[in-house]
């Protein structure tokens, strides 16, 4: 088999969904920091976006899987926590798919700037602690729905 391209393994990558968050790709989420060709090996190198994410594992195995189904043999799978993912590596792709999903995006001012249902900026936060530990949990005032909020890392 001809070694595919880099290019064309981010490709592969942008299509393997967030186990947590499935309507975003491990490359939208900005945790897939690197893919790199070491001799007849693929690295991946991911940065999970906390240490004790429980998703790490299944991530892994999701990468894995996927990287394999287009016949990578030899692979290797490296964890890097430094330096630490922070929202800012989102792609605005990904924060558009989140806000469709149903999840506010994270903003520099600390909480949601309008919600994903309605667009309504009359907005209150319900608990600082969401679905994930990386999520707070916010209502609109004008539609009354409750949604996430992806909180600034």
């Amino acid at each position: 088999m001809t070694r595919p391209a880099t290019d064309q393994v981010w490709k592969w990558l942008a299509e393997v969904p967030d186990p947590e968050i499935p309507a975003i790709s491990l490359v939208d989420l900005g945790i897939i920091r690197d893919v790199a060709w070491q001799g007849d090996t693929l690295t991946v190198t991911i940065t999970p976006t906390y240490s004790g994410c429980p998703a790490t594992s299944v991530i892994a195995m999701d990468v894995e899987a996927a990287l394999r189904a287009h016949g990578i043999e030899k692979l290797e799978l490296k964890r890097q926590l430094s330096p630490a993912w922070t929202t800012d590596w989102l792609t605005e792709q990904g924060r558009a798919k989140l806000e469709a999903y149903g999840i506010a995006p994270p903003q520099p001012a600390g909480g949601p700037s309008r919600c994903p249902q309605c667009q309504s900026t009359n907005l209150e936060r319900i608990s600082q602690f969401g679905s994930t530990p990386c999520k707070a949990t916010w209502r609109c005032r004008d539609c009354l729905e409750p949604f996430d909020y992806f909180k600034c890392i």
